[in-house]
């Protein structure tokens, strides 16, 4: 890695670490692994980058405004496939160009569906004959599946008005699995086999035939030539944990693996093994089963939170890991360095640490970082996304940029979390935002009662489900918080509805019991547009104009009610969609943020701006997960 110049030199540490170059786990051509394609933020917008491997050479991929970070490598490594939208609307088309670019490295893009109509995305996966599988939805069409054959129109295998997309092609590209919600439940999928022709050849489906409602998930067909064997993630035994099920005869085969947590799996290269990443209680460890004899072999990494792994073919494993203290590195098994971003490393943060607190749905977790010094401190309660999603211990800086301005910072795994159980992430239904926000109060309650947070100065902070969080909180326990801050937050739940993707809708509709016309008590009990008037303290809301997650016009529905009362506000619009890829744009909004709590919180005794000493004001929160850092499964809003 490169030194420090000297703008960087002068720069605080906070803005050094959104700066710092980072990659993501590099992706790799299944039949030629010397060639990868990474994300990284090197330019200072997330887009995407051609790696030789066997050459050291590098290209840039994409050259956005607003950044890029989808893209796929077809199998021979050949050719880059990229989805391109606009301006942050997630609602686009594939593009594709040679992995060495056109001539003289120029960038080449051609449409690489030609025919199909722009969509969101919902999945693809590339073929070794050239086809591709391509999964879409609109709101007109709900979703689709097309196969795209080279030279030959997109022919349309699979549609359904409920969520669906592509899960994988087995290797010889017979067989396509797909995840699908037919039976209306969005948060628990089925996985259907087809043939390329849409013939379906078998189905699996935990939906079905019980009371509890379990759910489904792709995780890919074995590797190898002639290989039908497919890796199916399950719930059976109230956690996220994988099987073997060939389509082809029926045979489910359970894998022994005595973990706590839940339990993530990928293939290695040969199908004789599973490279495993397990999940408990905010960290990740990497396991290795092996399929013959059932042994299951710990790999050893760092505490702290692996983001993605990868099994190469000579064995050796990379992994992309960081802690709350250490900044993300792709590291090897083989103890080789495997990709170092160019430039200076961004400076280390404080460690986390947990609190384990009794709520009225069981025991809550919740991470804390705190500065230097006696408590009680400012404190920021950083409300992750999703819901589906957890906090982990990750480098963010976001939470490390709080600290070094004095404030504590307690994130909390409430009820809607993944990584503690299939009934902790199913447990939010019908009573949505409320339920969340009870294992908040808890957490806050025991924040106060052991000198950890000042409860003058507590600040309600989020971006997505967490600024939808935010914004209900400050309406429903509005004496508890001082501050406000919601990112691309759901703030009106029924326009929000009405306005968003298909698929966000088919989610209310599972977490809610129905749409806004057949059950608006819910809505109306999960919105924060109902305790609008209750809000006490200043609020700082900002939002993507383009975002299709949680639209603009609700947004302004809920800024209409705040001015119509005079309710102390601040609202930060910016051209992009749920979130930005852009390093400046985030430091922007973080440095707005906290420029906006010190500005209205309490004066700390001794202290003439009301927070701990400071040596810059900062920006730049990131309401959407960096690339290549995130620590739980994508989540529906983020």
């Amino acid at each position: 890695m490169g030194g420090m110049t000297e703008s960087t030199e002068s720069m605080p540490d906070w803005e050094k670490r959104f700066r710092a170059p980072r990659v993501s786990l590099p992706d790799w051509a299944e039949d030629a692994p010397d060639r990868s394609l990474f994300i990284s933020n090197a330019t200072g917008t997330y887009e995407l980058y051609a790696w030789d491997r066997a050459t050291g050479a590098q290209r840039q991929v994409t050259d956005r405004p607003n950044g890029t970070t989808d893209g796929v490598l077809t199998p021979d490594g050949q050719w880059i496939w990229w989805f391109s939208d606009t301006d942050g609307d997630e609602f686009g088309v594939w593009l594709r160009q040679p992995f060495g670019g056109g001539a003289d490295g120029e960038r080449a893009d051609e449409p690489a569906a030609p025919g199909l109509e722009p969509s969101y995305p919902a999945g693809l996966v590339l073929g070794r004959d050239g086809t591709a599988v391509i999964g879409r939805s609109t709101d007109e069409e709900g979703s689709t599946v097309h196969v795209v054959r080279p030279g030959a129109a997109p022919e349309e295998i699979y549609r359904h008005r409920e969520s669906a997309g592509v899960g994988d092609l087995s290797h010889d590209g017979s067989l396509i699995a797909i995840e699908h919600t037919e039976h209306g439940d969005a948060m628990h999928s089925a996985v259907r086999v087809v043939r390329r022709d849409g013939t379906a050849v078998a189905e699996l489906d935990d939906t079905k035939g019980g009371t509890e409602e379990l759910g489904l998930s792709v995780m890919g067909f074995a590797p190898v030539a002639g290989d039908t064997r497919l890796l199916i993630g399950h719930q059976r035994r109230g956690r996220w944990e994988p099987m073997v099920w060939d389509p082809l005869t029926g045979r489910e085969t359970a894998l022994a693996i005595d973990l706590p947590g839940d339990v993530g799996a990928d293939w290695f290269p040969d199908g004789s093994a599973l490279l495993i990443d397990h999940s408990h209680q905010a960290r990740g460890e990497l396991w290795r089963y092996d399929l013959g004899s059932g042994e299951l072999t710990r790999i050893e990494t760092p505490a702290g939170t692996i983001s993605g792994a990868s099994a190469r073919p000579d064995g050796a494993v990379e992994f992309l890991w960081s802690s709350a203290e250490q900044p993300p590195r792709v590291r090897s098994t083989s103890g080789r360095t495997v990709l170092d971003p160019p430039g200076f490393t961004a400076p280390v943060s404080v460690a986390v640490g947990d609190a384990w607190v009794d709520g009225p749905g069981g025991r809550v977790h919740a991470l804390v970082q705190k500065p230097a010094g006696e408590g009680p401190f400012p404190t920021v309660f950083d409300i992750h996304g999703g819901p589906t999603w957890h906090d982990s211990d990750a480098f963010a800086a976001g939470p490390a940029a709080w600290v070094d301005h004095g404030f504590a910072v307690v994130r909390v795994n409430y009820r809607g979390s993944t990584g503690y159980g299939r009934a902790w992430t199913d447990a939010l239904k019908h009573r949505v935002g409320l339920i969340e926000l009870e294992d908040i109060a808890a957490v806050r309650e025991w924040a106060v009662a052991s000198g950890l947070a000042d409860p003058e100065r507590l600040v309600l902070a989020g971006g997505s489900w967490g600024g939808y969080l935010t914004l209900l909180g400050l309406g429903t326990q509005p004496e508890a918080w001082a501050v406000g801050l919601a990112a691309v937050p759901v703030a009106d739940y029924v326009t929000a509805y009405h306005d968003e993707m298909e698929a966000l809708k088919a989610m209310d509709r599972t977490l809610l019991g129905g749409t806004p016309e057949e059950v608006p008590e819910r809505f109306r009990a999960s919105s924060p547009l109902t305790y609008v008037d209750e809000v006490r303290a200043p609020v700082y809301i900002s939002a993507g104009v383009n975002d299709p997650r949680c639209p603009i016009r609700q947004i302004d529905n809920y800024v209409e009610r705040l001015e119509r009362r005079g309710a102390p506000h601040e609202v930060y619009r910016y051209d992009a969609g749920h979130g930005s890829l852009v390093v400046e744009e985030r430091i922007k909004q973080l440095r707005l943020e906290i420029e906006f709590a010190e500005r209205h919180l309490a004066p700390r005794p001794g202290s003439p701006n009301g927070t701990a000493s400071a040596s810059a004001s900062p920006r730049g929160s990131a309401p959407a997960a960096v690339p290549g850092t995130a620590s739980a499964p994508t989540a529906p809003r983020g």
